[in-house]
C-alpha cells in the first residue's frame, strides 16, 4: 500500500512558484556580481558601454521574439488552424476548460505528427495559442486529451511565456557582457585609470571577474532549465485544479512515456507538454516523465 503523503495541488502551485521567483533572483544574483566585479576591473565608462550593448542586444533579441513567439512556434512547426467541424471535440474541449477557468479561448491548430505532444504560445491569454499533434487527437481518450489541454492552458494563465522571456533577457545579458569582458582581455581595453586602481585586489577581482565571465552563463543556463521544470510541475498542478482529477494527465504522460521521443527544433521544445530524453535531470527542460506522473499520483 502507497503510503506517501497526498499532495494539495494549491499548496504544490504555491512551491513552484516560490521556487521559480528564488531561482530567478538567483540570476539576478548572478548579474550583479558579474556586473560588479567586471565594473571594478576595467573601469566605469567601459563597463557602463558594455551594459547598455548588452542589454539592447538582449532587449532586441528577447523582445521581438516574445511578441512574435506565436506567430514563430506555429510556423516552426508546419501547423495549421483547425478546423471547428473537423476537430470539433478540440474545440469543445477547450470551450469548456476555457468557461470552467475563466480564460478567453486561444486560437487553436493542428500539427502533423504520429506521436503525441502540445504546446501553447504567446504574451498573455488574449493572444495565445494551443497547438496539438495529430497523434495527441487520434491515441488519448477524451479524459486524457482534456488533461493534457488543461495543462497547456495552465501555462497561459500562470504566464509562464512572459516569465520565462523574463529569465531569457537575464540570461541573454549575463552571456553577451560575459563574452564582450572576455573579448576585451585580449583587445587589451580595461578603461581609463588602470594605474590609480592597480595592486593586488585589482588582479584578484580581475582573476575573480575572468572565472564569473566564464561559469556565469554555464550557471545561469541551468538555472533557466530549473525554472523551466518548476514551471511545467506548476502547469501539472494547475491541470488539476482546473479538472479536478489528475486521472487524464497522468493517462496522456504515461502514453508519452511509452512512445517514441518526439524530434522538433531545441527552439521550441521547451514548449511542448514533454520532452522524453536520457540525460541528466539537470539539463532537461522539463521533468522526468516518471517523476511527473509520481507526483501527480499523489494529487
Amino acid at each position: 500500500m502507497d503510503k506517501s503523503p497526498r499532495i494539495s495541488f494549491y499548496e504544490d502551485i504555491r512551491k513552484n512558484k516560490i521556487q521559480s521567483f528564488f531561482l530567478i533572483t538567483i540570476v539576478f544574483a548572478v548579474l550583479l556580481a558579474l556586473a560588479y566585479t567586471i565594473g571594478f576591473v576595467v573601469g566605469g565608462d567601459f563597463f557602463w558601454m558594455i551594459l547598455i550593448i548588452g542589454t539592447i542586444i538582449s532587449l532586441i533579441y528577447v523582445v521581438g521574439g516574445y511578441y512574435k513567439s506565436a506567430e514563430l512556434a506555429i510556423m516552426s512547426v508546419n501547423a495549421k488552424l483547425a478546423d471547428q467541424t473537423t476537430y470539433r471535440q478540440f474545440h469543445n474541449i477547450i470551450e469548456g476548460l476555457c468557461l470552467a477557468s475563466g480564460l478567453p479561448k486561444p486560437k487553436l491548430y493542428i500539427m502533423q505528427n504520429a506521436q503525441i505532444n502540445a504546446f501553447a504560445s504567446g504574451r498573455d491569454p488574449k493572444h495565445a495559442v494551443i497547438c496539438v499533434t495529430t497523434g495527441a487527437l487520434e491515441k488519448l481518450n477524451k479524459q486524457e486529451l482534456e488533461g493534457v489541454l488543461a495543462h497547456e492552458l495552465s501555462h497561459i494563465a500562470n504566464y509562464d511565456i512572459r516569465f520565462m522571456t523574463l529569465t531569457a533577457v537575464l540570461v541573454g545579458m549575463i552571456s553577451i557582457i560575459s563574452q564582450i569582458f572576455l573579448r576585451s582581455l585580449f583587445w587589451g581595453s580595461f578603461g581609463g585609470g588602470n594605474d590609480e586602481r592597480g595592486g593586488q585586489l585589482r588582479i584578484i577581482l580581475m582573476v575573480v571577474g575572468i572565472v564569473l565571465a566564464i561559469l556565469a552563463p554555464i550557471i545561469v543556463s541551468l538555472v533557466q532549465l530549473a525554472i523551466s521544470r518548476k514551471r511545467e510541475y506548476a502547469a501539472d498542478s494547475s491541470a488539476v485544479k482546473f479538472m479536478r482529477t489528475p486521472t487524464g494527465l497522468i493517462g496522456a504522460l504515461k502514453k508519452i512515456e511509452s512512445n517514441q521521443a518526439m524530434k522538433v527544433s531545441g527552439a521550441i521544445a521547451p514548449l511542448f507538454l514533454a520532452k522524453p530524453g536520457k540525460e541528466h535531470e539537470w539539463f532537461m527542460t522539463h521533468p522526468p516523465l516518471a517523476k511527473r506522473i509520481e507526483k501527480l499520483q499523489r494529487m
